[in-house]
């Protein structure tokens, strides 16, 4: 099955204390087990976060099928307790960007490629 790339963007309270705990939280052995089987679940082949100040970015691999069903997921998380109290854990160190005050993990538009280029 091909995969997708896909890549998400979203800001952390700007607090160094906050922070520090939501590193702590994503080091080897922090997310719960359900947590990661979960994702994996959805077809997750490769997941990055990666931070610089207060603001995160997500790059996720996933299987062409899987990133298709967003509905799909997101019924699925909703119905997991552990993806919500995870979801809601992880909510209170994040805040949405300010052009999407309604949404966390924003999915971000790829403009550029060098292997398109000449």
């Amino acid at each position: 099955m091909p995969l997708v790339r896909r890549c998400f963007a979203v800001d952390l309270h700007d607090d160094p204390e906050l922070i520090a705990a939501y590193r702590r939280w994503h080091e080897p052995g922090g997310p719960p087990v359900p947590i990661n089987a979960a994702i994996r679940a959805d077809g997750v082949e490769s997941l990055q976060i990666w931070l610089v100040g207060d603001r995160m970015f997500m790059i996720m691999e996933q299987d062409a099928d899987a990133a298709a069903d967003d509905a799909g997921k997101q019924a699925r998380d909703a119905a997991n307790p552990d993806v919500v109290a995870w979801e809601t854990l992880m909510g209170s160190f994040q805040k949405s960007l300010p052009f999407a005050p309604d949404r966390k993990w924003v999915e971000m538009e790829r403009i550029y490629s060098l292997d398109e280029q000449g």
